[in-house]
Formats: C-alpha cells, sequence, structure tokens
C-alpha cells in the first residue's frame, strides 16, 4: 500500500502545498505536513555565514549570526500560522491567487531571540514607526512590472510584543528550507505573511513602508472605491478533521472533532450542524494549550441512522464577539475567508 504523502501540492513553481487532511489530527503538525506558501522559489542560505542586518532608525546599528542568535535567551512559543488566502477558491466571485482549499493551515512550536530583545539592543530612535522584515527571496513580478524582493513591516507595538520571534528551531529541530532556514520571523497571531522567512535585514523606518507586498498585495480591497485596509490579524475560524471530507462511515454515533482559532482572542464557542437548516448543536471545547495563540480542539456527538450523503457545518466565536459569518467576506484579492465550511460524507 502506497505511503500517504503529508502534503497535497497546489502550484509546484514555486513551491506551495496544503496539509493533508489526514494529517490535522495532530495538535502540532508534523513538520513534514506543515503547509508550505512560497511566493518565490526557496533561496539557498548556507547558515554558518549568513547574518542578519539590523539598522535604519537605531542608536547602534550591527550584524549578527546565527550562532550569536543561538547563544542568546531563547523563546519557545507555539503558534497556529493560516496563510492570508487560505480559502480562496471560495470566493465568488472568484478572486486571483494561489487557489487555496481550507488547509493552508498548520500549527507548530517555533524556539527563538524575542524580537524585542535585539530591537532593544539596537536602540530604537524616537521618530522609528515601524520595523521592516527583508526576505532573501524575490524575482520577477508581473503583476508588478519589475523585480520585487520579499519584504514586510509590522507596527512598534507588535514588534515589540515579546512573542514576536526571530525563530531559529520548529518543532525541536532547525526550521528546514521550505520555512524559512535558517531564521525567521514568527508572528504570532497574525497571517503567515507577516511571519518573513529567510530573514536577512531588520530595518526601523520612520514612514509608513510602501513595498509591494505591504500595499499592493495582502490589503483587503473591496473593489468598490474605498481605501484597502491592510491584513494583519486571523479572522476566526474553524474546520472539521474527523471525519474526514469524503469518508464512509457506519450509521449510528458519529464523533465529530475539529480545530478553532482566532488572531484576536481565545474560541469561546463552536457549533456543529448536520445538513441543512440551523440544527446547531454546541461542542465541548478541549482545555486550552498553554499558547493563546494555537488552535484549540472541540468535539461533539451527532446520530447518523440515514444512508447516503449527508453534509457537516462548523462555526466559531471567540472572545472579541466575533463569529464565522455564513458567506464569504468577498474582497478582490481573496484574503481572509473564513466562512462556515460545508463538508460532506457518506453514511453506509
Amino acid at each position: 500500500m502506497a505511503r500517504r504523502p503529508p502534503l497535497i501540492p497546489v502550484r509546484d513553481t514555486p513551491p506551495n502545498a496544503e496539509i493533508h487532511p489526514g494529517e490535522l489530527v495532530h495538535p502540532v503538525t508534523r513538520t513534514p505536513a506543515f503547509f508550505v506558501r512560497c511566493n518565490f522559489p526557496v533561496p539557498s542560505i548556507e547558515a554558518a555565514e549568513h547574518r542578519i542586518a539590523v539598522a535604519g532608525a537605531v542608536e547602534r546599528e550591527f550584524s549578527i549570526s546565527v550562532q550569536e542568535l543561538r547563544a542568546m535567551e531563547l523563546r519557545t512559543v507555539e503558534v497556529t500560522t493560516e496563510c492570508a488566502g487560505n480559502g480562496r477558491i471560495g470566493m465568488q466571485p472568484p478572486a486571483p491567487g494561489v487557489p487555496w482549499d481550507d488547509r493552508a493551515v498548520s500549527t507548530a512550536v517555533w524556539r527563538g531571540v524575542p524580537l524585542r530583545t535585539l530591537l532593544e539592543r539596537a536602540g530604537v530612535s524616537t521618530d522609528a514607526v515601524e520595523v521592516r522584515f527583508d526576505g532573501a527571496d524575490g524575482g520577477e513580478l508581473a503583476e508588478a512590472g519589475r523585480f520585487v524582493s520579499y519584504a514586510r513591516s509590522l507596527p512598534l507595538a507588535k514588534a515589540l510584543d515579546p512573542d514576536t520571534i526571530v525563530a531559529l528551531d520548529m518543532n525541536g529541530h532547525p526550521i528546514p528550507p521550505a520555512h524559512g532556514a535558517p531564521v525567521r520571523l514568527i508572528v504570532p497571531g497574525w497571517y503567515g505573511m507577516a511571519s518573513v522567512k529567510w530573514l536577512t535585514g531588520i530595518h526601523l523606518v520612520t514612514e509608513p513602508f510602501e513595498g509591494w507586498f505591504q500595499r499592493d498585495r495582502y490589503v483587503y480591497d473591496p473593489a468598490t472605491g474605498e481605501a484597502p485596509t491592510p491584513v494583519t490579524s486571523i479572522r476566526v475560524r474553524s474546520m472539521i478533521h474527523t471525519p474526514v471530507e469524503g469518508s464512509v462511515v457506519e450509521p449510528g454515533t458519529l464523533e465529530v472533532r475539529g480545530w478553532a482559532w482566532s488572531g484576536d482572542g481565545r474560541i469561546t464557542k463552536v457549533e456543529v450542524a448536520l445538513d441543512g437548516g440551523d440544527g446547531w448543536v454546541e461542542a465541548a471545547l478541549e482545555a486550552h494549550t498553554a499558547s493563546p495563540y494555537a488552535w484549540i480542539g472541540w468535539s461533539c456527538t451527532l446520530e447518523v441512522r440515514t444512508p447516503g450523503r449527508h453534509l457537516l457545518r462548523s462555526r466559531a466565536w471567540d472572545s472579541a464577539g466575533q463569529v464565522q459569518p455564513d458567506r464569504p467576506p468577498w474582497n478582490r484579492l481573496g484574503y481572509g475567508q473564513n466562512a462556515v465550511r460545508t463538508m460532506a460524507f457518506e453514511v453506509r
């Protein structure tokens, strides 16, 4: 019997792949199954020679090696990371971009140096407003009409959060190349575009950064004439991992399990519905993890005795009062799609 691949390719060049549905049962995603999102080909970086520059509106510019970072006091954070375009295929009308289904999301344990430690060493100037992060990846973009390097910025408050880290390890091992080796940023609670991979530079800037991936992409553009707004924290969302979509089950009691997460607060409630209508059943939430940034498990039981095809839906609430909408919140580039998702299974 052929071994199940941990990832399902969405695009081969550059590599983009979703976690396999069968891998979603794990609270911490196995590293080979963690979804892959690349805007450009994966750069090749020699860790022993790599240095990160800390410069710009600071009192003391410096550069630091991977070895020096590893010798510093490290922080461990468990984080659920979701691609901003996750669920894009559910947008109507369709939006351009990588055609993600609903599995461009994974959870890992990251270990690295708090970004705050490096900024304090540099001494942030009083006129600094943001921190720009430069990645080693880049390439010609037809939409931009030029060569573009990947770069993003964070407001100072988020950059100084003690859980925003310059990560060196993923799930207890050095970060693999496709996930940003040897050093990447991890920004808990924000969509994955903020967690810049293959980090080469940290620059304090005195004006808001206007780079391609800051102002032209990763924005909510309603295409109604209103100004686009930036994509930031992860919208409340849930997913069902058991039963697996398309599976066949015996009639009787069905255990339904899944995950829920949000970048704006803890999950407070999850409900599940069988087939159509408003027959929602409240699920039991598992004990919260030690990390406020990781998805939380939930479960409930339903009676399914009628043979044939059935549908399941789940929806979540968070402590900020947000709930998953019934319809995808449309925007021109297809970001932040967190609508209630329907999945199908069959009873024998």
